[in-house]
């Protein structure tokens, strides 16, 4: 976790965490294809799998996943995150951890959440951070990766008035599918959808579910 833009995710979110928590705390109630996605994925793992939800922030894709009936853990950098995540979902566990090297046997899980939380992964780590992933899922497991399309980052600078900065980098699909490719997963759906303006959305959002092979 000495990484400077480990460094740089965990002071970022370390500010902001309340704020964000409040700013995002509804916002599936307009996000249908969100929740579409979250139920096939939940509905493809099983009653009961073991899920990891990483970069889960204030725990709210956390929450909704033990309610789709999920054993479900949260890992962040952010220690803000998840005091808000254990605050707000008492009977889930949250560690705090990088995804790049998890404390999870190979093999131990049946589905990996990666809901915008790869956004700030520099690029050239891609490849080991979806071996990381393709790693502690079992045979069969599956992959749901969230991320914002398009080229160029995004920077957000002092958000609610708090003095942090940080990239947010939008990727391609296609991109994203040979990557996970290489790293021993199969795309089993990719679904996107344009910006919402209602939401305030200025790029496309991607959503790719993946099998791990054998």
């Amino acid at each position: 976790m000495t990484a400077d833009f480990l460094t740089a995710t965990r002071t970022f979110y370390d500010a902001i965490a309340e704020d964000y928590a409040d700013r995002f705390r509804s916002e599936f109630a307009n996000r249908p294809v969100e929740r579409a996605v979250l139920d096939v994925f939940a509905e493809l793992v099983g009653s009961g799998a073991e899920v990891a939800d990483l970069g889960c922030g204030p725990g709210r894709v956390s929450g909704r996943l033990a309610a789709l009936g999920l054993s479900v853990f949260g890992l962040d950098l952010s220690e803000s995150m998840l005091a808000i995540a254990r605050r707000e979902n008492p009977g889930l566990r949250f560690v705090q951890g990088s995804m790049l090297e998890l404390e999870v046997a190979d093999g131990a899980l049946d589905g990996v959440l990666c809901w915008y939380s790869s956004i700030h992964t520099p690029a050239d780590r891609l490849p080991s951070l979806f071996a990381e992933f393709r790693r502690v899922l079992a045979p069969g497991g599956r992959l749901l990766l969230a991320f914002q399309v398009g080229d160029v980052a995004r920077k957000h600078a002092q958000p609610w008035g708090h003095p942090v900065t940080l990239d947010f980098e939008r990727r391609r699909p296609e991109h994203m599918t040979e990557l996970l490719a290489e790293a021993g997963f199969t795309l089993y759906s990719a679904t996107v959808r344009q910006p919402d303006a209602d939401l305030e959305e200025t790029s496309p959002q991607a959503f790719l579910l993946a099998t791990a092979t054998a």
